[in-house]
């Protein structure tokens, strides 16, 4: 009798590339084991996988997270802004267009 698999999906994106990597695993396969073997290091140069940068279907999620069929893992980059920097920065911009319209 074979251990039963699923199917899911890994996926991680650059400004320049998105990546999804179709895997059959076996049943009770975590978030972090799934993300190691799609190997995205290898597809993207450059790309750093960080446990604390994963979840599942744009929910963030611990490694150890038991993967279900058709589930998406995401790997996710770091911020390169501040978010509340970046609507402090609109915030001015606005209100130095509305001062010259």
């Amino acid at each position: 009798m074979s251990a039963e698999r699923i199917s899911v999906e890994v996926a991680a994106a650059t400004p320049e590339r998105q990546l999804v990597v179709p895997l059959t695993v076996p049943a009770g396969t975590t978030l972090a084991q799934a993300v190691a073997q799609a190997d995205i290091p290898a597809r993207i140069p450059g790309f750093e996988v960080n446990e604390d940068r994963m979840g599942i279907f744009g929910k963030r999620r611990r490694p150890d997270t038991v993967l279900q069929e058709g589930d998406r893992a995401e790997v996710y980059r770091p911020l390169t802004a501040d978010p509340k920097e970046v609507r402090r920065q609109l915030a001015e911009l606005a209100r130095a267009q509305n001062r010259k319209g």
